[in-house]
């Protein structure tokens, strides 16, 4: 129960998936927290779409924190844990329009993602994931006031004081802001910015009666893709905007109806209709494109549709004086590539370790946890670039073509360093070090970053109306690439003309002691630092029979936390923070 009277350590406000993970490892830890969150639980809110980097951001969190359950929603493998009302994520695929023509198969990409050693991908049903999440932090001791608005918070010199819509008064050490874009503290501060690269409108909702794609046009194997289309994130790209379709029900065992359906277009080439229903305006915008259409012409909406006149905004500063800004509260660009979840999961390990170090040493001020805005500020702006980039890709398919490449490449990297940072870590402070210089994209590797900023600049020059300035940045583009030894040669392929990265990712080069998985000299040292291949594969092997859905399944019966084994709960450890027996099956 909340004491008006009590000083917590930390305070947050808002319980989605950010406020509510951060809840639960906090407490896990032993500080006392509370969260005011202005709805209540279950409810709607997009953020969909997994990612590998986002999965291996949640494993991190599950180990190195001891809070297992936050591995929950990284892979297929556990829905016996959390339901089968969440769908698969095989791939992302990108299929490319133009206004009145049929879709061509040689302008779509299907970027596979690998089944081992985790398991594929989710879809996750948001009502049910934050609802769970914030079970967990009850759980674990944390305090959550639902239906309680913040009306004032009071930052003073020895801790802050929170007033509430029903006129009661909670102090803290500490306040974590999660409460999305109009956070009351960067209104507070006047930190909100909206000065960014980037710029898009949303119309979204969930539905039913959303067939596959490959039902209204034609079959995954005439495209040459490894998988059908609804088995993933698809994303309709066009000149100025793009589509989502985030199916739930996608796989045998799926018990949900629903598809998540959202359209983004860049307002400076498609206004607002302030003449349309929401409804209407999406309807009426994808007329333009006869087999969009076709697939979403007898699909019905469940909900009321959403509509945002801008999303992108930012903030001047993440931290002050016994606060912080996390998640949508510091900043979002768009659902592109679905980065949003894996920006908060990041913020959440540096946060949660800042404020346990400020829990032992009285620390609370603005320098304590200063290193916090930078890599917020930078996972920000590099989303804010790519998806700049991307969007003006799409005015022409051969920039598309190329633009590609970089975005798997940046994201391959960055998916490759969380991995083997938490092999190479053995507790909370070395995993941190290995995350600096951490951009969102690319791993953290310098060369990496060279050869974005060069490719980003000629596409911010090129004009993608003129076919011959294309070309020119075409070949540009491409002879950076070859610039670049480690470039995977799936990667080279796609460059080359082919349309879907390879189902089986094992290969023979894998194993060159040069080109191979683990490359040469400074790629080398980077990502896998003193670490032999022996090694690496030892814990590969390790972390694919923990995760495994045998191993998995039988925890759940023996050491899950089940309603009659909640004695089975063991105390943190502070430092290592890994190997729980809730997960590991050590007791």
């Amino acid at each position: 129960m909340a004491n008006e009277q009590k000083k917590y350590d930390v305070a947050i406000i808002g319980s989605g998936i950010g406020g509510s993970t951060l809840a639960s490892v906090l407490a896990r830890q032993g500080l006392s927290v509370i969260v005011f969150e202005g709805g209540q639980h279950p409810r709607f809110t997009i953020g969909e779409s997994m990612i590998l980097e986002t999965s291996e951001a949640m494993r991190a969190l599950a180990e190195f924190y001891d809070v297992p359950e936050l591995a929950y929603y990284s892979s297929e493998n556990f829905y016996n844990y959390i339901g089968t009302q969440h769908g698969v994520k095989r791939h992302f695929s990108f299929v490319h329009h133009t206004p009145g023509k049929h879709v061509d198969v040689r302008k779509t990409l299907q970027a596979v993602i690998p089944k081992m050693p985790y398991g594929h991908e989710i879809h996750i049903t948001r009502q049910d994931s934050d609802y769970f999440l914030t079970s967990v932090a009850i759980s674990y001791g944390a305090t959550i006031l639902q239906n309680t608005f913040i009306k004032d918070i009071n930052v003073q010199p020895d801790g802050v004081e929170i007033i509430t819509n029903k006129e009661k008064t909670y102090h803290a050490e500490y306040i974590i802001d999660a409460g999305g874009m109009k956070s009351i503290l960067a209104q507070k501060f006047n930190w909100r910015h909206r000065d960014l690269m980037s710029h898009s409108r949303t119309i979204f909702t969930h539905m039913i009666d959303v067939p596959g794609f490959n039902e209204v046009t034609m079959p995954h194997q005439e495209y040459g893709h490894p998988y059908p289309l609804s088995q993933g994130t698809l994303h309709h790209i066009f000149k100025g905007g793009w589509l989502w379709i985030i199916p739930f029900n996608n796989h045998p065992a799926s018990t949900n109806p629903l598809c998540s359906v959202g359209l983004q277009l860049d307002p400076r080439l498609y206004p607002q209709r302030d003449d349309l229903t929401p409804e209407e305006d999406f309807r009426e915008f994808i007329k333009q494109f006869p087999d969009m259409e076709a697939q979403l012409k007898d699909a019905k909406a469940v909900r009321d549709w959403m509509r945002i006149d801008r999303l992108q905004y930012s903030a001047h500063h993440i931290v002050g004086d016994r606060f912080a800004l996390l998640a949508h509260a510091a900043g979002f660009i768009d659902p592109l590539y679905s980065k949003g979840l894996y920006v908060t999961h990041a913020q959440i390990f540096l946060i949660a370790d800042l404020l346990l170090k400020a829990k032992k040493t009285g620390d609370y001020s603005a320098e304590a946890f200063a290193s916090l805005e930078p890599i917020t500020l930078d996972y920000i702006n590099m989303h804010d670039r790519i998806v700049a980039s991307s969007f003006k890709s799409w005015h022409n398919f051969k920039l598309w073509n190329v633009y590609e490449a970089l975005w798997l490449l940046g994201a391959y990297l960055e998916y490759l360093s969380l991995v083997t940072n938490r092999f190479r870590a053995s507790n909370r402070d070395e995993y941190i070090q290995l995350m600096q210089g951490h951009k969102l994209a690319g791993g953290g590797f310098p060369l990496f970053f060279q050869i974005q900023e060069k490719i980003d600049a000629l596409m911010d020059q090129v004009n993608p109306e003129d076919e011959a300035d294309v070309d020119r940045t075409v070949a540009e583009i491409k002879k950076l690439f070859e610039q670049f030894p480690w470039m995977s040669s799936a990667f080279k392929d796609l460059l080359n003309g082919k349309n879907h990265l390879p189902d089986n990712k094992i290969r023979w080069n894998l194993l060159n002691r040069r080109i191979g998985f683990m490359g040469s000299g400074e790629y080398r040292k980077h990502f896998f630092g003193e670490k032999s291949a022996l090694a690496l594969l030892k814990k590969a092997i390790e972390d694919q029979f923990k995760y495994s859905i045998p191993a998995l399944n039988r925890k759940r019966k023996t050491r899950a936390r089940l309603a009659w084994q909640t004695s089975l709960i063991p105390s943190p450890s502070p430092e290592r923070g890994r190997e729980s027996p809730l997960l590991s099956g050590e007791g």
